[in-house]
């Protein structure tokens, strides 16, 4: 990261990653100005109470910015008008992974090889970004090769009981290792609703309170635990801090609620993500009806490598409303199994009429995708609230 205050221009500045790094150069002192195709909340609002400008587009007339260097996101490919009007000027540009470290946008490697942390966490490893891997020994090479970074002063955060990392670190690891979510490492009781008993090793580390829901959070919060004594935080403090912790955004964030629905949004888009995150609502809203609604979007899942475990991962849905359009294989006969729950539409505004005409009140609508759907949870929102609204009398 430059030492001096310099103007950076973000192109995909709306991205969960990119908006990170706006925010990241703002809060170190640079001018960040950023442009986006689809600039919405709540990625935008924030950035704006940041003070960062945002262009919707990639309009060619940005180059009058004139900025240090263009910060490129991944979004962003050959043939679009900025970034070939930045090549065609010979521009500084980077990507954001670059700015931080030192790697270009069109760099596939895995980022985290530029990183070199102290501290890591190891949460899962799966078989995703089938654009970039063409299996799952593949994507171990690279987490091997990043654990290959870890200084023998740093140390490890993992899964213990995540096999793939087992192989990982079998390939070779030369730092310290701390396990969460086994009996020998970090775990965690229940001893009531929200309410669980912290261990380390078997030893008692304190009572969390937390209202983040499903397994895999609780997962997380053992993770961050580890990670906060590793950085020389008191494990009984950051134990303590959970009770004030209120999750982050995308992920089972409830973007509202209207005729007595509730429309929530999380970042789910790989199908182990998809299972975890309807489970954990299964389990904060017992037999309420949930609504489960699906943009396959990424491009592991538009090439239909991972269709066939969809089914399996919804099972806990009583509604399946998912996206259809831009696919590579055939949504219905991949989601057959889950016979007449399911309704694909592939256009927007039918799939948005599809769900406010089948939600009750007491549903729970459950948005999940990797980007911004359309802006379907404010027109979800705005329909129900629209079909509620009382009807003048003449």
């Amino acid at each position: 990261m430059p030492a001096r205050p310099v103007h950076i221009h973000i192109l995909g500045i709306c991205g969960t990653f990119m908006g990170g790094i706006a925010v990241i150069a703002k809060a170190a002192g640079h001018r960040v100005t950023g442009c986006d195709a689809n600039v919405y909340p709540p990625m935008s609002t924030q950035l704006e109470a940041e003070g960062i400008e945002l262009t919707v587009g990639y309009g060619v007339d940005q180059a009058r910015l004139n900025p240090d260097v263009w910060v490129v996101g991944n979004v962003v490919s050959r043939g679009n008008p900025l970034m070939e009007s930045i090549l065609d000027r010979g521009d500084r540009y980077a990507s954001g992974p670059q700015w931080l470290a030192d790697t270009a946008f069109f760099d596939k490697r895995s980022k985290m090889v530029h990183y070199r942390p102290k501290v890591a966490v190891l949460n899962n490893i799966e078989f995703d970004h089938a654009d970039i891997f063409s299996d799952l020994a593949a994507i171990e090479t690279q987490f091997h090769h990043f654990v290959r970074t870890i200084p023998r002063s740093g140390k490890l955060i993992v899964n213990g009981a995540d096999p793939t990392i087992d192989r990982v670190l079998a390939r070779g690891c030369w730092s310290a290792v701390e396990r969460f979510g086994v009996a020998g490492g970090w775990s965690a009781r229940v001893v009531g609703p929200g309410c669980f008993e912290v261990f380390n090793q078997g030893r008692l580390i304190g009572l969390m309170r937390s209202d983040l829901q499903g397994g895999h959070n609780l997962q997380n919060a053992l993770a961050a635990i580890a990670v906060a004594q590793a950085a020389g935080v008191d494990p009984v403090r950051a134990v303590e801090s959970f009770a004030r912790f209120k999750g982050v955004r995308r992920r089972m964030e409830l973007r509202g609620r209207a005729a007595g629905v509730a429309v929530w949004d999380d970042f789910a888009h790989h199908p182990t993500a998809i299972a975890t995150t309807v489970s954990g609502l299964r389990d904060q809203v017992g037999s309420a009806r949930i609504l489960a609604v699906l943009e396959p979007r990424s491009n592991t899942m538009r090439a239909g490598l991972m269709k066939d475990r969809l089914p399996a991962s919804l099972e806990q849905a009583d509604r399946i409303f998912c996206y259809g359009a831009n696919l590579g294989w055939d949504a219905a006969a991949a989601l057959a199994p889950l016979g007449n729950r399911v309704n694909i539409e592939n256009d927007l505004e039918r799939l948005v009429g599809a769900i406010v005409a089948e939600a009750q009140p007491g549903d729970q609508v459950l948005v999940m995708s990797n980007g911004g759907f359309g802006g379907i949870h404010e027109r979800l929102l705005a329909s129900l609230s629209t079909r509620a609204a009382p009807t003048s009398r003449a």
